[in-house]
């Protein structure tokens, strides 16, 4: 890397001290210098005082994957000074805090130490012992403003826009800029071999997190109605959805509210009061994470069963258990797809970044209503609480939400006998009724066993004549659910198959193959169950290296289980440790695998 608009730096700080504030402002100014720019906050699952990591990097070619190589380290946690300074790149820079003298074993020679006094800085000109602390962090944002040559009047008009109203942390914030872009210009060398300059990449595009796309995703699509119990990653999904609710969802005229979100007590209760709101007919979701879905699984059973829509939004953590609250994953794909006893199998979707996440939003929606059951969409942590650069979100005025073959009165009271389960339509689907409509449409219908009637049964042909319904019902959804992304590539030697926020490290990985003289074809899963495509395409490779961010193959495990693709065709390359996927894994993970093939191949060959 290192060179103009294609370097990568790290700030290195204690949780809790405000350092998030000063780190979006750097994201968002570079953003607003029309060049594309990523960030990735690596932060303790605690409230304050651990050590939290946030990683910029500026990539002209729009490459927005995790980079595990810094040039620049601004080192501000003299607890993890060692770790920080030892992931410089040769040739690169350690920004630190020189009010106390470093430690000389931290010292390298390939590595140029920057020396600021930040905490004397704001001693000497701030009064109130939090403002220093939170100030120091504003201070290296000036500072880098003058090593990385940041625009400054594009910071002063971000300070303008978000203290408007708080002249005081403006005038504040504005002082401390100005110390640590002066004391740089007065005091350092900032000629470094990289910097920023204006470019004109990002005026299509936006700064958004996934959880903020998700629930405006919601908005749009026409719920009203969200029940949840807040969890880590997810927690921001509600936060969003109640502010925009606040805006949107109520009445002009009233002021009354034209929306219901409910904190439950825990999340099996927040899906009972989902399924209970789609049954009488509102758009409603929870969102969760993967522990939040190991409590909802019975209840997610008796939506399948009974046939009631629900949208369930789960942001992936690092897990079992409790795991790593804080960590990306991909690792509740199996828990999702069959969730709860006996045999289940619910609808998936799989965004790759805060774009998606808004438009499958709505898809899920529309899928839940058409096919009335309950249908998943599996962000991350990565996805969902990180800032990405995206095209901007476009709507369609003329949209009309699926909600699927709902009898009205004047249907219903046509009707000799309305009957919950039968007849089925094209897609297996029978029509269902909402409560009050009419009582022509009433029924009883329970998580036990029952007929095409809606009537009880334990008659072993009539259960199965049911449960062999949904799985038609299942396997026609993958005709409605978000296609596959397949790029192919002439001359290919294998396939690479991955989905979610892979996606960008894989794309980079792909060019990188490329210059060492590897092809290969691509396919990113969008949504189970999968259609004729994902077969198709695993099947045109003898070798399918299958990319994801979970310890068992997961996605391995389910396309050898929902299609018949022999399994030597299918090789996993796995990421787990929960941090950002990038492309240095995803080559190094191939690479590895086609030398071990190749060695194979020779040992068999010399036993010939």
């Amino acid at each position: 890397m290192s060179g103009i608009n294609n370097f990568a730096f790290k700030l290195a700080n204690v949780n809790g001290t405000g350092s998030a504030s000063a780190n979006g402002l750097l994201m968002q100014a570079i953003f607003r210098m029309g060049i594309p720019v990523s960030g990735k906050n690596l932060f303790p699952s605690n409230i304050q005082g651990l050590p939290t990591w946030y990683e910029v990097r500026v990539n002209g070619e729009g490459h927005t994957a995790r980079t595990p190589d810094f040039d620049l380290m601004v080192a501000m946690n003299a607890e993890t000074y060692g770790r920080d300074i030892a992931e410089v790149v040769p040739g690169g820079y350690v920004l630190y805090d020189s009010t106390w003298p470093l430690d000389a074993q931290l010292k390298r020679a390939d590595v140029t130490l920057l020396g600021v006094p930040f905490a004397r800085l704001c001693t000497e000109h701030f009064a109130e012992s939090r403002e220093r602390i939170l100030m120091k962090n504003i201070v290296y944002v000036g500072t880098l403003a003058a090593l990385l040559d940041i625009d400054m009047a594009t910071v002063h008009q971000m300070l303008e826009e978000k203290f408007e109203r708080k002249p005081r942390l403006k005038d504040s914030n504005r002082k401390a800029i100005e110390l640590g872009y002066r004391y740089a210009r007065e005091h350092l060398d900032c000629e470094l071999p990289f910097g920023l300059k204006a470019m004109d990449a990002t005026a299509d595009k936006i700064l958004i997190d996934g959880n903020t796309a998700t629930a405006l995703g919601c908005l749009y699509a026409g719920a009203t109605v969200a029940a949840w119990y807040p969890i880590t990653p997810a927690t921001s999904v509600m936060d969003a959805f109640k502010s925009l609710c606040q805006r949107f969802r109520r009445d002009p005229v009233t002021g009354k509210n034209r929306y219901a979100i409910l904190q439950a007590e825990d999340e099996l209760a927040a899906i009972g009061m989902v399924l209970g709101a789609a049954w009488a007919g509102a758009r409603t979701f929870t969102s969760t994470a993967g522990p939040g879905v190991s409590l909802m699984g019975e209840l997610l059973g008796l939506g399948y069963y009974a046939e009631v829509p629900a949208v369930v939004f789960d942001v992936q953590r690092t897990g079992p258990s409790t795991g790593m609250p804080t960590r990306t994953q991909q690792g509740d794909l199996l828990a999702c797809a069959y969730a709860s006893h006996g045999d289940t199998k619910h609808v998936l979707l799989f965004p790759c970044d805060p774009e998606e996440c808004f438009y499958f939003a709505v898809k899920a929606f529309d899928l839940a209503e058409r096919f009335q059951t309950p249908v998943f969409v599996l962000s991350d942590l990565d996805i969902g609480m990180n800032d990405w650069a995206v095209k901007r979100l476009k709507w369609d005025d003329s949209y009309q939400p699926d909600r699927g073959k709902v009898l009205s009165a004047a249907e219903l009271d046509a009707l000799k006998k309305y009957y919950r389960y039968w007849p089925e339509n094209e897609d297996a689907v029978a029509a269902r009724s909402l409560p009050g409509v009419s009582s022509k449409g009433a029924y009883f219908a329970r998580g036990s066993g029952h007929n095409k009637y809606g009537g009880y049964t334990e008659l072993p042909s009539e259960y199965q004549e049911v449960v062999d319904r949904l799985a038609r019902k299942h396997r026609r959804a993958a005709r409605a659910v978000p296609a596959p992304v397949i790029h192919r590539t002439p001359g290919a030697r294998f396939g690479i198959v991955s989905l979610g926020g892979c996606d960008g490290a894989v794309r980079e990985a792909l060019g990188l193959l490329k210059q060492r003289g590897f092809l290969a074809d691509y396919l990113r899963v969008r949504a189970f169950p999968f259609d004729e495509r994902v077969e198709g395409f695993l099947s045109s490779h003898d070798v399918n290296f299958v990319v994801e961010q979970n310890r068992d193959g997961q996605l391995r495990t389910l396309l050898l289980a929902e299609t018949s693709v022999e399994k030597r065709r299918l090789k996993s390359v796995r990421v787990y440790g929960g941090f950002p996927l990038s492309a240095r894994d995803v080559v190094e993970g191939i690479t590895a695998k086609l030398a071990a093939e190749r060695q194979a191949e020779r040992e068999a060959h010399q036993e010939e």
